[in-house]
């Protein structure tokens, strides 16, 4: 049936009525009045969403677009930095500090594995002349369902005194709490499609005073990118370059959503699809990719060993309409994930994990029919 696409995927995630009626309507011009009142009600608004009194930019940009800003604008070529890298994300904030000749030491851990943050202290504890200038990490790890322990690593990289925290949190703003400034979090990235429940297009970056002090003196090179910029027009309620306006008004409707349900509620709302997709995944006889205690707020990656990974998905596509996502690079065809983030209610999970248990019967999986279903079920109805 046509126009009954169900996305259970990281992102882009699904985007509500209210929202996708406001980006129809006629365009404004961004430099008017009009356009500066929305500017200052969403501005106060993602300062709420993300937990923080500092500025909180938004980036006609992609989450990477977002993190490389966060990266480029407060260190110099040369610079000694951290990389946590655990997954296909982490690999890649590396791969922006190797391009623009950082001194990069990655720390890694095997995917669908947590970083240990004891690897951390101890770099962090070496670096008596403090050369370590930013230790740089992904929250929420999207390609393989894992959420990273930020608050202990924060606290050695809090420790050393010298070094700024950079945060990828694009798959867990909106999802899990990020208490930027109870946490003293100094650079924080995220992107439109994830959390926020509206399209692909808007990137955003919370920036702390110490980021600021650095900004002063980094030596990237940056210009469409340059935070100061992004700064100084948003005291004014402008941007200083075209914004997607339609854009705005989605993000404007979506952000009044998420006061009205609250960010407890939206915190408990996602910690419980993930608890219910993974009663029934294990009830179901399928291996999840990553542990419990690191389970991604976001995403529940899932490594079949008795079905095909993307006979899975596809079954899911063409005949319930419902997408999936497929496993990266070296996981590519051996995990499904499915994605629980942003616009999504316990109906839609319990309609995902109902579609995959009629997927697994016809795939030939052994499993008692129901299982998942009812392990999703009472999670959801707290049994």
């Amino acid at each position: 049936m046509d126009n009954k696409l169900m996305l259970m995927i990281p992102g882009p995630t699904p985007v509500p009525e209210k929202v996708l009626l406001a980006m129809a309507k006629h365009p404004m011009g961004h430099r008017s009045g009009d356009f500066s009142e929305i500017m200052a009600e969403v501005t106060q608004n993602l300062k709420w969403l993300h937990q923080t009194q500092n500025d909180v930019l938004v980036l006609t940009a992609s989450g990477t677009g977002a993190m490389e800003a966060g990266i480029i604008n407060f260190l110099s070529p040369g610079d000694r930095v951290l990389v946590g890298s655990n997954g296909k994300f982490g690999e890649r904030w590396a791969e922006v500090t190797d391009a623009y000749g950082l001194q990069t030491e990655r720390i890694t851990a095997e995917w669908g594995k947590a970083l240990d943050p004891e690897q951390f202290r101890e770099k962090l504890e070496a670096d008596t002349e403090k050369t370590i200038k930013a230790v740089i990490i992904t929250h929420s790890e999207t390609s393989t369902g894992v959420l990273n322990d930020l608050e202990t690593i924060n606290k050695y990289v809090k420790a050393h005194g010298e070094a700024l925290i950079i945060v990828d949190s694009v798959t867990s703003l909106g999802a899990t709490s990020v208490p930027i400034d109870e946490w003293g979090l100094d650079v924080v990235g995220s992107g439109s499609q994830k959390g926020y429940m509206i399209p692909p297009g808007l990137g955003f970056v919370a920036v702390s005073p110490k980021a600021w002090e650095a900004y002063k003196t980094a030596k990237l090179p940056r210009y469409y990118l340059d935070l100061g910029k992004y700064k100084k027009d948003a005291a004014k309620n402008t941007t200083p370059f075209t914004p997607p306006v339609n854009m705005f008004f989605a993000l404007q409707v979506a952000l009044q959503m998420m006061q009205k349900e609250g960010l407890e509620n939206i915190f408990a709302r996602h910690h419980r699809h993930t608890a219910a997709t993974r009663a029934a995944i294990k009830a179901l006889g399928l291996p999840l990719f990553a542990p419990d205690d690191a389970a991604s707020p976001s995403i529940t990656a899932v490594m079949p060993e008795t079905v095909d990974a993307e006979k899975i998905r596809s079954v899911m596509k063409k005949r319930f309409d419902i997408v999936l996502a497929g496993g990266q690079d070296h996981l590519k065809g051996k995990i499904f994930r499915i994605g629980h983030l942003g616009f999504v209610c316990d109906r839609d999970i319990l309609s995902a994990l109902s579609s995959l248990e009629a997927t697994l019967l016809e795939l030939g999986h052994q499993f008692t029919p129901g299982a998942g279903i009812t392990a999703a079920a009472k999670v959801i109805s707290g049994l």
